[in-house]
Order: structure tokens, then sequence, then C-alpha cells
């Protein structure tokens, strides 16, 4: 059973266009962990918890979901982006680097509503997702990390990510479709 009392889910870069390299992969791979976000989601709606998107900006550095969408969404992944579009109850953040608490509003967020327990989603895990992780650990809060809530372009890269967020940062790892 997942922690639920001052819990809040951080969506990770899902708003995405995947247009670099390898970028189709890890489509395919958010595809797969696809039916864990959305029981993530209904989780964290069924118990009151704040579901925080926060999210590349794309150049246009600002905070409007709507224009981010509309410049990511393409042939490829509007089916993916369809599923995934926060709800008018969810927060919304850009972030100008990998870490989610890097020049962001979120610490101030998270502190307001008397968070001390996130649960991270997310891609790239190898990249983004960790570097929030390492830094939600560096200001003291317990970390889970579901397993099958995160990708990454290569697998190995991802298991290698999970790796370090157990042993280093303490996080549970454990993967959503077994609680």
């Amino acid at each position: 059973m997942m922690k639920t009392k001052r819990t809040a889910i951080l969506f990770i870069d899902l708003i995405n266009d995947f247009q670099f390299q390898h970028g189709s992969t890890l489509l395919n791979e958010c595809h797969s962990m696809l039916p864990n976000i959305l029981r993530l989601k209904s989780y964290a709606n069924k118990h009151n918890l704040p579901i925080i998107y926060i999210n590349d900006h794309y150049k246009l550095w600002q905070a409007d979901l709507d224009r981010i969408v509309d410049k990511c969404r393409n042939e490829q992944n509007h089916t993916f982006l369809n599923q995934i579009i926060p709800a008018q109850s969810d927060y919304f953040l850009i972030k100008p680097k990998h870490s989610a608490f890097h020049q962001t509003a979120l610490q101030a967020l998270l502190v307001e509503l008397k968070v001390d327990h996130l649960i991270i989603s997310g891609i790239a895990g190898n990249i983004c997702v960790l570097f929030t992780a390492n830094d939600a650990y560096m200001r003291e809060y317990t970390l889970h990390v579901p397993s099958d809530c995160i990708a990454s372009n290569d697998p190995e890269d991802n298991i290698y990510a999970l790796k370090m967020m157990k042993n280093v940062l303490k996080a549970d790892v454990s993967p959503i479709r077994k609680t």
C-alpha cells in the first residue's frame, strides 16, 4: 500500500513532442507505461492527492498548458497526449532544466500543500526523473518512484537510474501495479 498522508504525485515531462534522437523509442516506452500512469492518476484522485505536472517549456517560457500541448502534439504522440493531459484540478509548472526543483515554484507549492512524501513518475527516468528525485532527497522528502511509471530511451539506463534512486536516494521503487 502506498503512503497517502502528505503525499503529492509529480509527473515529469509527460507532455513531450518526442521529436529528438531516440524519441520514437521513448514514446514506445511511454505507451507501455501508460496504463500504470493512468492507474497512478486514478489512485491520486481517489485519495485526493495533489497531482503536479512539471514540464519543459519548449522555448515558450510560459506555463500555458494549452500552448505547450499544441506545440508538442503531432501525428506520433497525439494518442498518448490525449490520455495524460492534466485535469483542471491538477497543477502545472514549467522547468528550465532537468530537475523539477531547479528555478521553479515546486518547493513553495509543496510547502503550501504540506507535502513530505513524493511519488515521482515520468520521463526520462535516467535524466529528469533522476535529477528531480535527487533534489527531492536533498530537501528531505521521502520518495516512491514506481519502476513501472518511468521510462528512458534505453532500458539499461532506466534500470541503472532506478538502482541509484533505491540505493542512494532511499526511494521505494516498487511498481504501481502491485499496490
